[in-house]
């Protein structure tokens, strides 16, 4: 399901562009694909482009609704514009694995990294970050699909969040 997870750093933060999205679970795959839509227009507008894979960075974990940023590294930082907002992929340490699959096998995944995790004796901030490597753009075999988990540790002692979307952070209790 994963591979063996690591604990990493994620190096130097990096400029961001984001969009927030809160919806039902019922209407992410909607919502998400309207989010990233404008996201990229107006990364491209202002003369900025993508340097990586979009990601979402969950606020808090995933019930029968999601509360996240979804974003993606940029070229240069950007201004807020419309729903669009600058951020920060932060440094930070965090637990990393690489899952292979469906989207909807994620929590399962997650759950196996969290499990890790409390075996190793490290305990995570609340907040999860997903980073697409590849998926349904490169066919339907889900098997071929990567998905990069991010669990940032408490242990680490600057690992919260700051995004400019104002107060919007998990902190260690």
């Amino acid at each position: 399901m994963i591979d063996t997870p690591q604990v990493i750093d994620t190096g130097p933060a990096r400029a961001t562009a984001l969009i927030r999205v809160h919806c039902p679970r019922e209407e992410l795959l909607c919502t998400m694909g309207r989010g990233v839509r404008e996201l990229l227009d107006r990364i491209r507008a202002q003369g900025a482009q993508p340097v990586g894979p979009l990601f979402t960075h969950h606020l808090r974990g995933p019930t029968d609704s999601f509360d996240c940023e979804v974003g993606v590294l940029v070229s240069r930082p950007v201004s807020r514009a419309g729903h669009v907002y600058p951020g920060l992929w932060p440094a930070m340490q965090v637990a990393r694995a690489l899952y292979r699959g469906r989207y909807e096998d994620l929590p399962r995944a997650w759950s196996a990294l969290h499990a890790w995790t409390a075996a190793q004796g490290l305990t995570g901030t609340g907040e999860l970050w997903e980073c697409y490597i590849t998926g349904p753009e490169i066919g339907s075999d889900a098997s071929a699909w990567r998905t990069e988990l991010y669990l940032p540790l408490c242990d680490a002692v600057d690992n919260v969040a700051k995004n400019v979307a104002a107060g919007d952070c998990c902190e260690c209790a």
